[in-house]
């Protein structure tokens, strides 16, 4: 029998914290790339050029979920659960399997794109003046399956720091090309646009994945056919999961185009994109290092519900200041990221980032439905909840105008977080801790506080209190943040003057 170390709770704070640094610290640096090539692409193609960019990245996300198979999110639990096991032999099958299944897929999901572009072009814009475009995204749902691949490979081998240098390179990579192409084509190179950063996300890949398991061992059909029904029986799951998600997206902005047209969802791709700018790196860092830790635990339901509470908390503390800074300053936000000419999707920023301060609380919960591979039941919470926000958006946009999308997102968090906590609460007896509650106590309410303050009050007395918000919010964060990490780990000048100012 093997026993399994389990790390302090210091030490394990200290593991999501270094985590979630390192792939914020690459997130940082994909902030500043996306400013510039967000504000290049606003000033160059307006709205209508940013809507086009949101509907093709939907259609492309789309394909991807259903070539892929789910085949990246169970690579991802099937490599990790061979690294668990420190058999090198079984590792280096699992990563043979995987690399070649996604090549195929890739291939397939290619052809399939390429053959339905006429009827994709009828059904999302009307016409068939798109089906040329459409056509060539099938080479970046090529690159972007492959891609998948091969980052969960990495992930499943927890190499944090080699997937935030494939984050940054990424971002560089496909900034440097997408802009010249757009400044000089116009609208014409949208899409290959979007194939060239989708091939700036290969070349990393490929280069830090060929350094694991570089000693590919023989494999008979008979093996090779084990680790593909491992592969593919999972990831079935994700891809429904994937395919329902991004159906939701590509439903809701389809909604929003036939009610204000393609400016309208140029409006909500940009306020969408900012809304889960500051809380993507958090959820990134959760689902590449969380999610692999929590899978090696999984068959231990005391472990890993500390272990959710835990990565939570640390959630909560880092996402609630960003969110409540992003309510509270969203027409600077847009100005800086875009430009005037988005001015009108404040409002409905605001409702994203409330939808994304519940997000952040919710999905370390429904990990544990994923590390424990309940596939019925995930997949069941998934068609819930895109039924759910699909309704919502449907109603909510025809009533409320393009606002409606984010009153949808907003609306789909309260109902997923109630739903989870239940599923969760039968399944593992999970409980949400004393400290998370009480964190929870300060960042609900308080972003509740400033999105009315801004309904209600004049601008300028509903931003001193969202400033105030999310100064004590900030002190607040960082005061328990030094709280949890072992002391000889923070500075004692650091921990003097957090403790005297709060």
């Amino acid at each position: 029998m093997t026993l399994r170390m389990i790390p302090p709770p210091g030490q394990t704070y200290t593991q999501i914290l270094k985590s979630t640094m390192l792939m914020g610290g690459s997130s940082l640096v994909n902030v500043a790339l996306s400013i510039i090539r967000n504000k290049a692409l606003a000033v160059l193609l307006g709205p209508e050029g940013v809507g086009l960019i949101g509907l093709y990245g939907s259609i492309i996300d789309m394909a991807q979920a259903i070539a892929g198979l789910g085949v990246n999110g169970s690579g991802v639990r099937q490599i990790a659960e061979a690294a668990g096991t420190g058999d090198t032999e079984k590792i280096a099958r699992s990563a043979t399997a995987l690399r070649r299944i996604s090549m195929v897929l890739g291939l397939l999901g290619a052809l399939l794109l390429a053959a339905l572009a006429f009827p994709v072009s009828s059904f999302t814009f009307g016409d068939y003046l798109h089906a040329g475009g459409i056509a060539l995204l099938s080479l970046a749902v090529f690159f972007r399956v492959v891609s998948a691949g091969q980052t969960a490979l990495i992930q499943g081998m927890r190499n944090i720091g080699n997937l935030a240098l494939i984050n940054v390179l990424s971002g560089l990579f496909g900034t440097a090309v997408s802009i010249p192409l757009i400044y000089l084509f116009g609208a014409q190179a949208i899409a290959p646009s979007l194939v060239v950063i989708a091939a700036a996300s290969l070349l990393p890949t490929w280069w830090y994945s060929r350094k694991i398991c570089t000693d590919r061992p023989p494999m008979s059909a008979r093996q090779f056919g084990q680790e593909a029904t491992a592969l593919l029986r999972l990831g079935f799951a994700f891809m429904a999961s994937g395919l329902l998600t991004f159906g939701a997206a590509y439903a809701i902005r389809i909604i929003v185009l036939k009610e204000g047209g393609v400016a309208a969802a140029g409006l909500y791709q940009a306020a969408w994109a900012l809304g889960g700018l500051y809380a993507g790196f958090i959820l990134q860092a959760m689902s590449t290092d969380f999610y692999p830790r929590l899978t090696a635990t999984a068959d231990n339901n005391t472990e890993c519900n500390r272990l959710v509470n835990e990565q939570a908390e640390i959630s909560l503390l880092l996402a609630g200041p960003g969110l409540l800074a992003t309510l509270t300053l969203a027409p600077l936000v847009m100005s800086l990221f875009y430009s005037a000419e988005f001015h009108g999707a404040v409002e409905l920023l605001r409702w994203i980032c409330l939808g994304m301060m519940l997000r952040i609380v919710a999905w370390p919960m429904g990990f544990i439905v994923v590390a424990k591979g309940a596939q019925t039941i995930f997949f069941w919470t998934e068609v819930a909840a895109t039924l759910v926000h699909v309704g919502l958006a449907w109603l909510f946009v025809s009533k409320f105008g393009t606002p409606g999308a984010g009153m949808a997102f907003f609306g789909l968090y309260v109902w997923h977080s109630i739903l989870i906590y239940v599923i969760v609460r039968r399944f593992t007896g999970f409980r949400w801790s004393a400290a998370n509650r009480r964190h929870a106590l300060l960042f609900l309410p308080a972003s509740g506080l400033v999105f009315s303050a801004f309904l209600i009050l004049p601008p300028w007395p509903a931003m001193v209190i969202g400033c105030v918000a999310v100064v004590v919010s900030g002190l607040y964060s960082l005061r328990m943040l030094i709280e949890l990490l072992p002391p000889e780990s923070v500075p004692a000048v650091v921990r003097g003057w957090i403790t005297k100012s709060v």
